[in-house]
């Protein structure tokens, strides 16, 4: 079976790390825009669009950076869950005759 399907550890954490790095990115942008003012840019309806842009620019950022972090989070459990039932499968395959020098089906 492992000849057949195999997950290849390094890329998994790879991406584990790209999605850790885009939040972090993520976090760094909130943070700026946290501290960029809005007020004088021309009419008081222009002001007030570019703040609630900003309040839901922040809103949303947040969410995919909570996303991005759980996103890489579920995929550090799945390659732990994967390479446990891959050990726990080879180990019985092997006591039931099915392993390297066996003679099952």
């Amino acid at each position: 079976m492992a000849d057949r399907l195999t997950v290849d550890d390094d890329e998994l954490k790879h991406f584990m790390k790209l999605l850790n790095k885009s939040s972090d990115s993520l976090k760094g942008l909130r943070k700026a825009l946290s501290e960029a003012t809005v007020t004088g840019l021309g009419t008081d309806d222009l002001d007030a669009a570019c703040e609630d842009f900003q309040d839901d620019w922040k809103y949303g950022t947040e969410q995919i950076g909570e996303q991005t972090e759980n996103l890489a989070k579920i995929i550090g459990q799945c390659k732990d869950s994967y390479q446990e039932v891959d050990k726990a499968l080879e180990e019985a395959l092997r006591k039931g005759g099915h392993g390297k020098g066996g003679s099952g089906r």
